[in-house]
């Protein structure tokens, strides 16, 4: 009933999300049971921690064990032999109500379904077509896209000029000299990069770099300033579009110097809406495609500051699938997650302080010092 009363690009109503959950975690919990012959509350308990973990918020992650349990034992002083599919649907489908009711500020929300890139101008659409992002991703792009490819392209920046991104908060001539030729003309520099970490964050980051970062090729930030000291890598590659002289799309790639290990990989672009510049930042992911879209705003001393964390509607994170054929964008927004980069200059040094937070939770800020080369 839901999807006949959807419109197109619309996301399904949250009821039908949640039976549509609940569903899947039944016949889950029906060969999961059949198998390991599981008791009831050993599936709920199982089940509930699942649904929370995909939550991703705290909250979230403590409520999904503990709700599941809750209905896992239940069933288990009812009927030891209920059936597995019925309790870990009902686990799930409970932990979805509940959560639904308790935490209405939703850190992560389905956008739009099926929808053309156009639709959607903050985000960016460019996915890996690989499960391997690597450092050799813009050259793999060019030849799907076309054009002229240029690998570790001399002076040229992450932005094309600081004057598309004025807006009523933030003066392009406001900025100093030193930090607009840093946007303008990023290859021109060279970065030092001193991570500072969270303690409550480290064990679960060292997961996720060992398990998916690594083998992604993709986000792999130093864990530590002892690491960082092997030296960090930075060029831009581009592509500019066929029979034109304009650079299409900007790559910027930080990798370790020693080994070429990529650290990051991001695709740079900016656009216009409503008399306001904005950045957006695609990381290119196996036909996905994670974007920061950040707002300028001026900062005293003729500093620059991106953010995510703005009233506006465009700024934020948002985590996208590309269909390989029709490239329609199916995208969910990342409110949960956020990031501020300060540039600035410091007794004539130029510095930069990138911070993100996780839930409303600081949890990392990456201390840039960039020097001229040569």
């Amino acid at each position: 009933m839901s999807r006949a009363r959807q419109r197109p690009g619309e996301v399904p109503e949250l009821w039908s999300r949640i039976l549509a959950s609940g569903a899947v975690a039944a016949s889950v919990g029906w060969a999961g049971g059949r198998l390991s012959g599981a008791g009831p509350l050993t599936v709920g308990t199982v089940s509930g921690a699942v649904a929370g973990g995909l939550g991703l918020r705290p909250e979230k992650v403590a409520l999904g064990p503990v709700l599941g349990a809750a209905v896992g034992g239940a069933f288990e002083v009812r009927d030891r032999a209920a059936d597995p599919a019925v309790v870990a649907g009902t686990s799930v489908v409970a932990f979805r109500v509940l959560s639904a009711l308790l935490f209405r500020d939703a850190q992560i929300s389905m956008l739009a379904e099926r929808v053309p890139a156009e639709d959607l101008p903050f985000v960016v659409p460019l996915e890996s077509r690989s499960r391997y992002v690597g450092t050799g991703y813009v050259r793999e792009l060019a030849g799907v896209l076309g054009g002229s490819y240029t690998a570790d392209a001399a002076d040229v920046g992450i932005v094309a000029s600081l004057d598309s991104l004025a807006g009523p908060e933030f003066d392009p001539a406001q900025v100093d000299p030193l930090v607009r030729e840093f946007y303008e003309h990023t290859t021109r520099f060279t970065l030092d990069i001193v991570p500072e970490w969270r303690l409550w964050v480290r064990p679960g980051y060292l997961l996720y770099r060992n398990l998916l970062a690594r083998p992604l090729g993709q986000a792999s930030v130093p864990m530590n300033q002892r690491e960082a000291q092997r030296g960090i890598r930075s060029r831009i590659d581009t592509i500019t579009a066929p029979g034109e002289d304009v650079v299409a799309v900007r790559g910027w790639i930080r990798s370790f110097t020693d080994n070429d290990e990529p650290i990051y990989v991001g695709i740079y672009t900016t656009y216009r809406h409503e008399e306001r510049g904005y950045v957006s930042v695609g990381f290119p992911l196996p036909q996905a495609s994670f974007t920061a879209t950040l707002a300028p705003m001026a900062r005293p001393g003729g500093g620059l500051i991106l953010t995510s964390r703005s009233e506006l509607t465009h700024p934020g994170h948002y985590l996208t699938y590309v269909d390989a054929e029709t490239r329609e964008l199916t995208t969910a927004a990342v409110e949960g997650f956020a990031e501020q980069l300060d540039v600035y200059l410091d007794d004539g040094e130029l510095r930069a302080e990138h911070a993100f937070w996780i839930f409303g939770f600081p949890f990392m800020v990456l201390h840039y010092r960039m020097h001229r080369k040569g």
